[in-house]
């Protein structure tokens, strides 16, 4: 059955694996140095905006992503062809990389502007100097919390195929809107038309809320603009490539 996959999405789900697999014998190390931290971090490269797309947290993260992308994927590569459908997977991947990060800029801007506020030099803290709390007891209670924000921005990576996929399954939803699917504590398949707004709505009121619970949402979002946006242009086209 799995020969009989399109190459595209085959060779994909092949490298999600064998990355997962180097990334459980290795540990943290090959983590830190292939997920993709905030572009303002001192653990950022540029090669992470890519490979940070073949980085999964955990074995139901990688099982759901390649079963999602299993799903959709093989439809929309012999729909597409390789070429765009390789534009459709990266640029996802990318639109979800940049409107997580244009987010997490927002914060860091906030943040910032609020310590600065408080008495804490931002900048200094930032180029490797101590930590330096002044003023009151509510005031460096903030200044902790606030502290601890900025530094989760910075420590912590993004990882993940999702918002690959996520443009995949949009660019989907805008090809095919009539067809219907099957979705856990739905008891009757709906049309994705309907179904990825939903989605979507919710992504971005769990990822601006922060109440995310350790989930790129926003990064969801990004990938599922980039396909909608993507396969809108090339439907008028559709007969031209099929």
């Amino acid at each position: 059955m799995f020969n009989n996959i399109p190459p595209i999405t085959r060779n994909i789900i092949i490298i999600n694996v064998i990355v997962f697999i180097v990334t459980y014998i290795l540990g943290d190390k090959i983590v830190e140095y292939l997920a993709a931290f905030y572009p303002f971090s001192p653990y950022f490269h540029s090669w992470q905006i890519i490979t940070h797309m073949f980085m999964h947290g955990g074995l139901m993260h990688i099982l759901f992503n390649m079963m999602t992308l299993f799903s959709f994927g093989p439809i929309l590569e012999q729909t597409l062809g390789d070429k765009k459908y390789l534009i459709l997977y990266f640029a996802s991947g990318l639109g979800a990389f940049f409107l997580f990060n244009a987010w997490n800029f927002v914060e860091v801007q906030t943040i910032s502007r609020e310590l600065q506020e408080l008495g804490f030099n931002v900048n200094a803290y930032l180029s490797g100097a101590s930590v330096n709390f002044s003023g009151s007891t509510d005031t460096i209670i903030r200044q902790k919390e606030l502290l601890g924000s900025l530094n989760d921005i910075i420590t912590i990576p993004m990882l993940g195929a999702s918002g690959a996929i996520f443009g995949v399954v949009a660019a989907f939803a805008t090809l095919y809107p009539d067809s219907k699917i099957g979705i856990m504590f739905i008891p009757v398949p709906i049309k994705v038309k309907y179904l990825l707004p939903i989605i979507v709505v919710i992504s971005v009121y769990l990822g601006v809320s922060g109440n995310g619970g350790g989930i790129a949402h926003l990064a969801h979002v990004g990938g599922a603009l980039v396909g909608w946006l993507l396969a809108r242009n090339w439907k008028k086209h559709l007969y031209r490539f099929n």
